[in-house]
């Protein structure tokens, strides 16, 4: 809008400097005088003007005339395309001077304008390849879909123009949502150039997404094969869709396949904690203690964590609390500073009875880093020591509006999983998902819950659910502080 009356404005001024010049030459005195072979002639100002301007205009027509008729001589000489190349001269021009507004127009971000330069470059040069390009990407700029679509339907018509119009309609479909079709594009523009790493990316999170295992590890080998991905984070990645494979093999009942795949997925990448749980699993099911034992012992080696502690349960599942105790000592002497073995020894004192211990395990980690599961635990030892039902009921409010702790949390969204996969489930990337705090502000979600009813003991109403029992009101009287010891009123009654 704005620039319309600006060239309103424009064009009014010039027409009122060119009606101002007129009058001021009409007003003029004198004239030009020629004279040329006996004649003369005598002009006005504004005559002398309008003549200079037909002297110019006639010398313009000369030159064409003159090229025109070199043209001519040349036809006439046997260069049949001599008048062509004249006459297509023009149109040419107009055509490239109309392809570069086109151009300039999309870096603009004018799609309309872009599509209209598009079509009279086309007129003028009878180029698709250059145009049909320039109107597709303007019409998506101005959210013409179906004429975008047409444009690059258009641009596979033709050998050259074939990837770029593929992963037009792509984009396309990706945005719309449909993965089925957008799976069948990114396979034909990967089989086209397997080397462009935006295909290979979106043909490897499709396939994740589609769960085609054995296809997004293809798609992977020839991310490494060009030189689109490091060596080790192939290794990685590539392990993480072998482990997936076999998840899926394992619901399939197939075992031995599904343990096979999980050796290979951990031997791949060791560090990666479900394809050693997986691995061990497949062990302990084949009677095979050993080899579970050593690659538990090794994953933990390199990052401590509770499943990997449960799996190595798993292998004596009926050995005595002290016994299971003595075993773990191995896992325990390994990063003995770490958070999760601190845990792991104080949950595993626990269940042997021997609280001392297990607060010398735990040692400050209910008030420097409280979260549910280090409040459940000393809630646990207080009751074991024999502390009164205020203290423990005290760290079990405590535990139950406390963080949870380290969980499957994705690197991209800070989505929360309850268990690993290997795409987000909330952002569908691939291989983000890792074990670690929550970002501050996501949802905590309260655990331990279902060891109320061991820490609290036998209820006096049985209606009554463990976590009622933690919130259930207290009476306005002496209530103890689980950190300092130290006895405050509650004027709400309502433990905290």
């Amino acid at each position: 809008m704005l620039w319309s009356i600006v060239k309103v404005a424009v064009f009014i001024a010039l027409v009122g400097a060119i009606t101002l010049g007129a009058s001021y030459l009409l007003e003029l005195e004198g004239g030009v005088r020629i004279v040329m072979a006996g004649v003369e002639i005598n002009l006005t100002p504004i005559k002398a003007v309008i003549a200079l301007g037909l002297l110019v205009l006639a010398i313009w027509l000369l030159m064409k005339l003159a090229g025109m008729l070199v043209a001519v001589l040349r036809f006439v000489n046997g260069d049949e395309t001599a008048l062509s190349r004249y006459f297509d001269r023009n149109r040419q021009e107009k055509g490239y001077r109309a392809l570069g507004e086109g151009v300039l127009a999309l870096a603009s971000g004018e799609g309309d304008k872009a599509v209209a330069h598009a079509a009279k470059a086309e007129k003028y040069l009878h180029k698709p390849a250059l145009t049909d390009l320039i109107t597709a990407q303007g019409a998506e700029m101005a959210g013409d879909k179906a004429r975008a679509e047409a444009a690059f339907k258009r641009l596979l018509t033709n050998e050259k123009t074939r990837f770029v119009g593929i992963r037009g309609i792509l984009r396309q479909k990706l945005e719309a949502g449909e993965t089925e079709a957008a799976l069948k594009l990114a396979k034909t523009a990967f089989a086209l150039k397997p080397r462009q790493v935006e295909i290979q990316d979106t043909l490897l999170q499709l396939q994740a997404d589609k769960g085609d295992w054995k296809g997004a590890r293809a798609t992977l080998g020839a991310k490494l094969k060009y030189g689109a991905l490091p060596r080790d984070v192939h290794k990685r990645r590539d392990a993480v869709l072998a482990l997936s494979e076999a998840r899926d093999v394992l619901d399939e009942g197939k075992t031995i396949e599904a343990r096979e795949a999980a050796i290979e997925a951990n031997r791949l990448s060791p560090d990666l904690v479900p394809a050693a749980v997986l691995a061990a699993q497949g062990y302990i099911e084949a009677g095979k203690p050993r080899p579970a034992m050593r690659i538990i012992t090794k994953a933990w080696l390199m990052r401590p964590h509770p499943d990997l502690a449960g799996v190595f349960a798993a292998i004596a599942p009926d050995e005595t609390p002290k016994e299971r105790l003595k075993r773990f000592a191995k896992l325990l002497k390994v990063h003995p500073d770490n958070r999760e073995t601190r845990l792991l020894e104080a949950e595993l004192n626990l269940a042997a009875e021997d609280f001392p211990a297990a607060r010398r395990a735990l040692g400050d980690l209910a008030e420097v880093e409280p979260d549910a599961r280090a409040l459940t635990i000393m809630a646990a030892i207080e009751r074991g020591e024999g502390a009164s039902d205020a203290v423990v009921k005290g760290w079990l409010a405590r535990a139950l509006g406390a963080p949870r702790g380290p969980q499957w949390c994705c690197d991209n969204c800070q989505h929360i999983h309850a268990e690993w996969r290997p795409v987000c489930e909330n952002c569908h990337s691939f291989d983000t998902l890792s074990w670690r705090a929550p970002a501050e502000g996501a949802v905590s979600t309260p655990t331990g819950l279902e060891m109320l009813p061991l820490l609290i003991g036998p209820l006096d109403e049985p209606d009554t659910t463990p976590e009622e029992e933690a919130h259930e009101d207290i009476p306005d009287a002496e209530v103890i502080d689980p950190v300092t010891g130290a006895e405050t009123t509650e004027t709400t009654g309502t433990a905290r």
